[in-house]
């Protein structure tokens, strides 16, 4: 008897889902989620379709936030939300980074509300680390892009995945 190649792969020692299964499982994490780089170029468009929710502390959203973000910490939500948010718009939430669940938190606090919630992967962190503007207390500012996160060279530009 021949061994196969998932014998001799600690990647496949589990082997991949069913293409119908996986195709359901990544649609249903893209329903949940979604990155800086579509956030941004949404932003961008003029017509985003979504608020964008930072669920930091105070000091936090001083210290840098994304423009045009609104600052609804994740412990003010079930008080707040209704009054400053509209239930008919979708919001997509971001605290500090992967590190971080915050934003997780905010969105199911938003959810538990009745809203439709995304939640922004990588947060404040790869926003910066892209090279995408942060507003702070001195006024916009934009980061060198990361290499490992963003290309170079070409101003916060888009990974084009």
């Amino acid at each position: 008897m021949g061994m196969t190649t998932t014998q001799f792969s600690a990647a496949l020692r589990v082997p991949p889902a069913a293409p119908a299964t996986a195709a359901a499982f990544f649609a249903a994490r893209l329903s949940f989620e979604t990155d800086v780089s579509d956030v941004r170029a949404s932003l961008e468009s003029g017509d985003a379709g979504f608020v964008l929710v930072d669920s930091r502390s105070d000091a936090a959203w001083t210290q840098g936030h994304v423009p045009g973000a609104v600052h609804l910490p994740t412990a003010d939500i079930p008080a707040s939300a209704v009054r400053l948010l509209d239930p008919a718009v979708p919001v997509i939430t971001y605290c500090w980074g992967p590190g971080c669940n915050g934003a997780t938190r905010a969105a199911l606090a938003l959810a538990r509300l009745g809203f439709q919630v995304k939640e922004m992967i990588g947060g404040i962190e790869y926003w910066t680390r892209e090279g995408f503007p942060v507003e702070g207390p001195d006024g916009l500012v934009h980061q060198t892009p990361d290499p490992l996160t963003a290309p170079v060279g070409a101003g916060g530009a888009y990974c084009g995945c």
